[in-house]
């Protein structure tokens, strides 16, 4: 099974005209999901044609495209300027979920967009995320679709890098997974580790997660307390920054140092306390998710 988008999701494409947006909607329907519409402000009534041949309407507001489509899913890639603007137009047009690519929107923006997509009852993946695949069945976002594969193990990672490495890895050792989750680096995001853990939890087809956290903030111990607490499959967490200097921000803006909570040796060993299975390196994490899974 999956989490959060399948074969059924019908995917509305904020952004859609501009050059990451294009290039991206391109890609995710050349995988197979199902994108009905596109949205960029002065363009309604145009079609984007994907190199499948199919021709996706345009629309001038999410509410025209969700009223002629029935999208329950956005993504989007607009500027950092106009991003959160867009976020609170999905959620305010009935958007159940959405994906949040953009990268360097102000944290005061997203402050307010949070909590106007909670208010809402909707949920919002990232922002500054890579998205999420559900293999076999549909991608949202920009997560290469060739390095997946349709299996047992769910992944869940603040880094987009390190999704891929991971996901490539087990794909490698013939490991596939059930769903591939980007949560973003940012300060503030939409969904964290303890909400994709949930939802996996309730996938009977999930039987392992590769969890994969950074340096900064303490998402990583109160995600390795609910496993401990919550869960019964087994969990393989890795962290990356483990040489990461104290007080320097490496990468993500949410990769910040300050104190003893936030360092790479405290997440690992909150994670050995809690009975994660920890790896060393990422060429780790398919080991780890071998022997859990008596592979």
């Amino acid at each position: 099974m999956s989490i959060f988008i399948d074969k059924h999701s019908r995917v509305v494409v904020q952004g859609i005209t501009g050059r990451d947006g294009s290039f991206h909607a391109n890609q995710m329907v050349e995988y197979g999901t199902d994108v009905v519409a596109g949205v960029t402000p002065g363009k309604g009534g145009q079609f984007f044609t994907a190199s499948t041949g199919r021709a996706i309407p345009i629309f001038n507001t999410v509410e025209d495209a969700r009223a002629a489509t029935e999208a329950d899913v956005s993504v989007i890639y607009v500027p950092p300027a106009f991003a959160a603007g867009a976020i609170m137009e999905a959620a305010d047009a009935g958007i159940g979920f959405i994906v949040a690519i953009t990268e360097g929107i102000p944290v005061l923006d997203m402050t307010r967009a949070a909590a106007f997509v909670r208010d809402r009852g909707a949920r919002l993946l990232g922002p500054n995320c890579p998205g999420l695949i559900t293999p076999g069945q549909a991608k949202v976002g920009i997560i290469p679709g060739q390095i997946t594969t349709p299996g047992p193990v769910g992944v869940i990672s603040r880094s987009g890098t390190l999704t891929y490495e991971a996901v490539n890895q087990l794909t490698q050792a013939g490991i596939g997974q059930t769903t591939c989750v980007g949560i973003g680096g940012d300060p503030i995001i939409g969904t964290n580790f303890i909400d994709c853990l949930e939802a996996f939890s309730k996938d009977p087809e999930t039987r392992a997660i590769a969890m994969i956290g950074e340096i900064g903030g303490t998402d990583e111990q109160e995600a390795a307390e609910w496993i401990r607490d919550h869960l019964e499959i087994p969990v393989v967490g890795f962290i990356a920054g483990q040489t990461a200097p104290p007080g320097r921000q490496m990468g993500h803006a949410g990769a910040i140092i300050s104190g003893s909570a936030g360092t790479a040796a405290e997440k690992m060993k909150v994670f050995a306390d809690c009975g994660i299975a920890v790896a060393r390196r990422p060429a780790d994490i398919r080991v780890l998710i071998s022997e859990a899974l008596g592979l």
